[in-house]
């Protein structure tokens, strides 16, 4: 066998077994590998594995058949596949299960292992691997997975041993759903998958080291206590981790104890309902008003399962800036990386609040509680003035923020919402009403083009597994649609009702918002050219239409108002396929609020001309004249919005 590599050996390459190694089973079953592989998975409890076959994985595959206790959906792309499990996962909070061949078809796999990454969300990631005797001889389809993915993966393994791998599947199942969650790669050689072995269950893992914190230590749990019960101003900073953790509850039962505002970020939108009046919507560059108002005039920041993203702070130095920050997160590495905590508190989020709202009763029932009417007075007062909202398009063509509002007006309230990469995915997060936790499925940290099919095809699988599925809505970009159309022929296939609303502008929508406040309007290669401005304009390249029924879904166009109610109406009334519409609306919609990159969140400009937060922040330092700060950004996009609008 040839050497690992550094990075393979750290990534905890299995030893040789000895002709006298004490630990080589006794007894088990006989089978190959590739048995013992989809043995695994079934005794996992496993249900549902997404993947495309190739060479260097067929004996695995080809120990599939008709008695296999899980289900098998055959995608188009490897790459689909890995967005299908994180929505499925996502949706469902079980691991998603990818099963992939070598070479392309595992390097295929690298953009959904850092998107799973960056959003946690519990992957495992078979892959097959060349024989032992030609790893790293640059043999056909041979690439080094476990080194490609080190950086993006939370965990990997490369297998040359048979008799490893229920251990090993052990392991991953593990690490990928326990702590932080996220993508664990599984790279299988063909040598394992075709050797013998004895199969037993259950079995050991052997994790010396792994022992991820869980509950809260020492005095923090008082610590933070008597921080909210002094605080005047308080504001809940919710993240995608609470979510991850089934907290639900947890996090009601804390906004009503503390009578504290809430914001939500990209992830955690629905973990407490739109409709509570503590829920202040998202933060950050595409935020409301009163969500960074709030933040801005902080004098405690209570940031639960959240890693302080540069969408939401905007300039780290500017942000929250009077506020102290009380900080839950499973992830030790994610406290101080951005932001100092005055009180860390490092532990599983449902788990700390189940012990920090008990002592904080306690402390308001030895000091009281604050008085925060005057803080809801400035809320309010935010909220009123500054509501969500959008103008007609001025050339009579669909606003595609009225689309996404009607959407969710006429939606089953249970509809879970996907959403792919662009302004849409903004929009989707504006205008949607979420209710229910895990009614929301998006790219968050690494805004993946082309994740929203394939995510809501797992997802829609994952509903069905349910007594009562749930509908299931994709509200997609042209351009982003356009990098995993294929995909229909897998929804097709499944038979999985998904409805698609495409929101058609002929261009890279937030690229070209960006051109036009950033770069003259200079619009370098964002013309799409697929749909046009009228209806005279024709069917566009391509014709969404055709190309739905090309893949026998049912395809609708919309240009009108009443041609979208019409189309939305019969979509929702489909259940026995996928159905597709394609919304024709205004190229030049902007994104509103916007915070530019880098500036800081009292910059927010709410529409053109309007910044209600600026001007109450003390003088910053005057920069180099050669330099750009966010504030110069900020009224850069200004102008060139102000232009816009007239």
């Amino acid at each position: 066998m040839s050497l690992p590599t550094p990075l393979q050996a750290f990534s905890s390459v299995p030893r040789n077994w000895g002709p006298d190694d004490k630990d080589v089973p006794a007894q088990g079953e006989p089978m190959t590998g590739a048995q013992a592989l989809i043995r695994s998975l079934e005794d996992l409890g496993v249900t549902q594995v997404f993947g495309v076959p190739g060479g260097a994985i067929l004996p695995t595959y080809d120990a599939i058949d008709e008695q296999v206790r899980f289900n098998f959906t055959l995608t188009r792309h490897e790459q689909a596949a890995g967005h299908a499990a994180e929505g499925y996962a996502v949706s469902t909070g079980k691991v998603g299960v990818c099963l992939v061949t070598s070479g392309p078809g595992a390097t295929n796999m690298v953009t959904p292992i850092a998107d799973a990454m960056m959003d946690s969300v519990p992957l495992v990631v078979v892959t097959g691997q060349v024989g032992v005797d030609s790893i790293g001889t640059d043999a056909f389809q041979e690439a080094d997975i476990v080194g490609i993915t080190y950086p993006v993966a939370k965990h990997s393994y490369l297998l040359t041993k048979a008799q490893d791998i229920p251990r090993v599947m052990t392991e991953a199942y593990h690490i990928a759903r326990s702590g932080r969650p996220g993508p664990v790669v599984v790279d299988l050689s063909k040598t394992a998958q075709n050797g013998k072995m004895l199969y037993s269950w259950p079995q050991e893992m052997i994790l010396p080291g792994y022992n991820p914190v869980t509950r809260a230590h020492g005095h923090v749990l008082d610590d933070a206590a008597r921080l909210l019960v002094q605080s005047h101003r308080p504001v809940l900073y919710v993240g995608g981790g609470a979510v991850r953790s089934d907290a639900r509850r947890q996090i009601q039962e804390l906004v009503r104890a503390t009578g504290a505002p809430m914001v939500t970020t990209l992830p955690a939108r629905g973990i407490v309902p739109d409709s509570d009046p503590a829920v202040l919507g998202m933060p950050g560059m595409h935020g409301t008003v009163a969500a960074n108002g709030a933040i801005q005039h902080s004098d405690l920041l209570v940031a639960v399962g959240t890693r302080f993203d540069d969408r939401v702070t905007g300039s780290l130095e500017d942000f929250a800036p009077v506020a102290r920050v009380i900080h839950i997160d499973i992830d030790p590495a994610e406290i101080g990386k951005n932001r100092q905590a005055d009180v860390p508190i490092v532990g599983d989020v449902g788990q700390v609040l189940d012990d920090l709202i008990p002592a904080l009763k306690a402390a308001q029932r030895t000091w009281g509680k604050p008085d925060l009417k005057p803080w809801w007075r400035l809320i309010d007062g935010w909220r009123h003035d500054y509501p969500t909202t959008f103008e007609p398009s001025p050339d009579g063509t669909l606003a595609p923020q009225w689309v996404v509002q009607t959407l969710s007006n006429k939606a089953d309230p249970n509809t879970i919402w996907v959403s792919g990469v662009g302004q849409h995915q903004m929009w989707a997060s504006q205008f949607i009403d979420f209710e229910r936790t895990r009614s929301w499925v998006s790219s968050c940290g690494l805004g993946t083009m082309g994740y929203g099919l394939p995510a809501a095809i797992g997802t829609a699988i994952g509903t069905r597994e349910q007594e009562d599925p749930r509908p299931v809505w994709l509200v997609d970009g042209d351009g982003s649609f356009q990098m995993t159309s294929e995909e229909l022929a897998t929804a097709q296939q499944a038979g999985l009702p998904i409805r698609i609303a495409i929101l058609n502008n002929s261009v890279y929508g937030m690229v070209r918002q960006w051109q036009t406040l950033f770069y003259g309007s200079h619009y370098s290669q964002t013309d799409l050219e697929d749909g046009g401005d009228k209806p005279t304009d024709g069917n566009g390249i391509p014709d969404f239409v055709k190309l739905a029924e090309a893949y026998g879904c049912l395809g609708l166009r919309a240009f009108t108002q009443e041609q979208a109610l019409e189309a939305i109406d019969k979509a929702n009334a489909v259940t026995d396929r996928p159905v597709l519409i394609d919304f024709r609306v205004w190229k030049d919609a902007m994104v509103w609020p916007m915070v530019p990159a880098g500036a800081s969140n009292d910059t927010i400009i709410y529409k053109p001309g309007v910044q209600p937060l600026a001007g109450i922040r003390p003088e910053q330092e005057q920069p180099e004249p050669h330099q750009q700060t966010g504030a110069d950004r900020a009224a850069m996009a200004n102008d060139a919005a102000g232009r816009m609008n007239k």
